[in-house]
């Protein structure tokens, strides 16, 4: 499934440049990738389209970031001292990895507690235990995809590297 999201995301640079699910299945089909991988992604965009369209996004003046937020009544504004706790569940699906990176790309500012909550929630609709931080990164990917917000170079870089045969300095 995950090839088929890095497809997607290679060639659709925008999530509302996708085209709508039937004709997405049949140009991957095209391409070659296997019918239970293309059904297994599309479901998976159709959970994410779901759970984005949500969501409120605020561009900043710099183009590429955005304040997001959920709208409705149940939507409430996220406490500076709140501390996102994760269940016995989530804990045993994402691992160690992933929650840590989840944890970093949040104090580094990439992932505000919207689109955390997205990316969470999305990983957990994913099978195989725990998750690879691989398959994570891809999921943040997707997100960002989705809501059209292009992380910065920096950010973009570490989640395309890869990390494991990188040389120290």
């Amino acid at each position: 499934m995950f090839e088929v999201l890095v497809y997607v995301y290679e060639n659709y640079w925008r999530g509302d440049a996708c085209p709508e699910s039937g004709q997405l299945g049949r140009k991957l089909s095209a391409q070659g990738f296997d019918a239970e991988e293309i059904r297994d992604a599309l479901h998976w965009l159709d959970g994410l389209s779901l759970v984005t369209q949500g969501i409120q996004l605020t561009r900043h003046a710099d183009g590429s970031s955005a304040t997001v937020s959920l709208e409705g009544p149940a939507a409430l504004p996220e406490s500076p001292g709140s501390m996102r706790v994760y269940s016995k569940a989530e804990q045993e699906h994402l691992g160690a990895d992933c929650l840590g990176f989840i944890s970093f790309l949040e104090s580094s500012g990439v992932l505000p507690a919207g689109l955390r909550e997205i990316v969470v929630e999305r990983a957990m609709a994913t099978t195989g235990d725990p998750l690879e931080l691989g398959e994570l990164k891809i999921i943040v990917l997707m997100v960002h995809w989705s809501t059209g917000i292009e992380p910065d170079a920096l950010v973009l870089d570490e989640l395309c590297d890869d990390t494991l045969h990188r040389v120290a300095h």
